[in-house]
């Protein structure tokens, strides 16, 4: 039986994928800089004899072909980036490049997928069509690998009827997934504001234009465009994080620097809320005397998780792990590059869950402290194969 071969075979390969994730682990790089990340998967890859092509620089495109008869396309993603993050840990396989983390689990997600090769490619006689294999760059940093990816080629020749990806989640146990059918994680927009006003002492405010206090009011009022211009069955965020004046006790700044973000589930109103955040805040520092120059970059669209293909994996991994370890998600409004393959082609994104309290393994990912119950390795290997084959129709 194709499923307990998988079993048996993420068994045999345990050892080599924690081999897999402690070296990704000790040696993370940055996003567009996984040079040797990209050597590294290139050259086990070669090992099994699998076929690749360099893609978005850093990245690695792989194709395993079934060698039964089947037209039928599955892609497999996962990222290779890590974040400028110094780890805390003190593990035997701590990062080894000072300032740089795998604190978002990419490192898991590149050696489960270097496993889910090896089990495909042994297994390839016994499953018909092709499995693509994504290692992609960049999902931590705008414009996002995933959107390289795709403007060269990595959905084409051949197609994938669907695209699947899975993700750390330090909430869930080690042992169990998560998955949401439809719309799951928020799209991402980066807002940058600088606020002038006219600078003075602050004895004498009337001879002044106070950037401080316009940007006070802007930063209320635009919690308006959630509170009372959104339509509140729809998720919205609106958050500020930096506030430079850089005035003094008795100094009023010439000007106040913001930085903050903007996210939605929805990209009509994703549009309309830009135009009216703009719109309010240039609007309200006019009015109070000063100006204001309002930046949005636009950053990852929404991630939707096509139904019918969600279902399908979703009773896959019942199957694979039995239906209490299958577990249901809620909307989460942190982004994920994934988005953008989610967009184009049918997909799918699960979280594999890695927390172990009795370990100590709750850190949340993007912490210094981060880091995973290495049992999960061996689930997210023989699942991802498992969905992979069964997707394919065999």
């Amino acid at each position: 039986m194709l499923k307990e071969k998988i079993r048996e075979l993420s068994g045999k390969i345990y050892g080599d994928v924690v081999t897999h994730r402690r070296f990704l682990h000790s040696n993370p790089e940055l996003s567009f800089q996984e040079y040797n990340t990209s050597a590294y998967v290139k050259a086990y890859l070669d090992e099994l004899g699998i076929s690749w092509v360099p893609m978005a620089d850093t990245g690695v495109v792989a194709l395993i072909k079934g060698e039964l008869h089947s037209n039928a396309v599955v892609a497999l993603r996962a990222d290779m980036d890590a974040l400028p993050i110094t780890e805390t840990n003190d593990v035997p396989y701590k990062s080894r490049n000072p300032g740089v983390m795998h604190a978002c689990g990419h490192d898991v997600h590149t050696s489960s997928l270097l496993g889910t090769a090896k089990i495909l490619h042994e297994l390839r006689s016994e499953f018909g069509g092709m499995v693509k294999l994504i290692f992609q760059p960049a999902e931590e940093k705008l414009p996002g690998g995933a959107s390289l990816m795709i403007k060269e080629g990595v959905l084409e020749n051949p197609k994938p009827q669907a695209v699947i990806g899975q993700h750390v989640m330090p909430l869930i146990p080690a042992g169990k997934i998560g998955i949401r059918s439809g719309k799951y994680m928020a799209s991402t927009d980066e807002l940058y504001v600088t606020v002038k006003g006219k600078g003075g002492h602050g004895a004498q405010p009337q001879q002044n234009i106070d950037p401080v206090v316009i940007s006070a009011h802007i930063i209320v009022a635009l919690q308006q465009i959630v509170s009372r211009i959104a339509d509140p069955r729809l998720p919205s965020v609106l958050s500020f994080g930096k506030v430079i004046a850089n005035g003094a006790t008795n100094v009023i700044p010439d000007e106040v620097y913001l930085e903050g973000t903007f996210r939605t589930l929805d990209e009509k109103w994703r549009a309309e809320a830009h135009k009216r955040m703009k719109k309010m805040a240039e609007g309200i520092a006019e009015s109070m005397g000063g100006s204001c120059d309002f930046n949005i970059v636009n950053g990852y669209p929404f991630l939707v998780n096509e139904e019918n293909l969600t279902a399908m994996v979703r009773g896959f991994a019942e199957d694979y792990l039995g239906r209490e370890n299958v577990l249901d998600l809620d909307i989460w409004m942190a982004a994920e590059d994934f988005a953008y393959y989610s967009q184009v082609a049918d997909s799918c994104f699960y979280r594999l869950g890695i927390r172990n309290e009795a370990k100590g393994i709750t850190s949340s990912v993007h912490t210094s402290t981060f880091d995973i119950d290495e049992s999960a390795l061996g689930l997210s290997t023989g699942l991802m194969a498992y969905i992979a084959v069964k997707r394919l129709g065999n």
